[in-house]
């Protein structure tokens, strides 16, 4: 009985310790966001884009716009009637026909196409300012790695702020000539490999059709 319970409660431990982790959380809270910007969205392209799109289309192809796009396979039709229950003619019964309904397909597409380009523009510049945010970071971190070497070329030269950031300045300048000159010899160093290899690769093409030349000389003189 004891073992049972002891599985029961490291079951829920597990249980607990699993609900409870950060990346869970995380995703929780995503799904619900996620969630309440998708109606964000929908609303945007439904409400907003669709009935501007829709009336455009209307002014080019006519008046019922993308609710008139239909190819009729096999039409239905109904009586009309008058205020007195006199038929006065009939017309097409859209619910009892078979047709292929583009208006519907079109629209489906551009919704399709709507929320795409919104989504991409809300995490376009969602991307940018994370990558602003992130820059921002470096340039501070950078900043307080710079004051904390000036910090440190002060307190071991026993020299004042404004010397130690001179001495500090002098170092990566010459840091910097140094990686200048490694890069230019690698340079230098890269172009003479490879203007070695081409030379040997003509020496040896050369050698390639001399040998041609001498085998098709002691095929003629057979």
């Amino acid at each position: 009985m004891e073992k049972k319970q002891s599985a029961i409660s490291k079951f829920f431990a597990e249980f607990k310790k699993f609900i409870t982790r950060g990346n869970v959380l995380d995703m929780s809270v995503g799904v619900i966001v996620g969630g309440a910007f998708t109606g964000i969205v929908n609303g945007l392209s439904n409400f907003i884009l669709k009935p501007l799109i829709n009336w455009l289309i209307a002014l080019i192809i006519g008046k019922n716009g993308l609710e008139g796009a239909i190819t009729m396979l096999s039409p239905a039709y109904k009586d009309v009637l008058d205020a007195n229950g006199a038929v006065t003619g009939q017309t097409v019964d859209l619910a009892n026909s078979i047709y292929i309904d583009w208006g519907s397909f079109i629209s489906a597409i551009i919704n399709f196409l709507l929320i795409a380009f919104v989504l991409f523009s809300i995490v376009r510049v969602i991307n940018s300012l994370n990558a602003a945010k992130d820059k921002a970071e470096d340039e501070v971190k950078g900043k307080r790695e710079v004051k904390k070497a000036i910090l440190a070329i002060k307190k071991e030269q026993k020299v004042k702020y404004k010397a130690a950031k001179a001495i500090y300045e002098a170092r990566v300048a010459e840091a910097a000539a140094t990686k200048a000159a490694e890069e230019a010899a690698a340079a230098e160093a890269a172009a003479t490999a490879a203007a070695a290899e081409k030379a040997a690769a003509e020496e040896k093409a050369m050698q390639n059709t001399v040998l041609l030349q001498e085998i098709l000389t002691v095929l003629k003189s057979k």
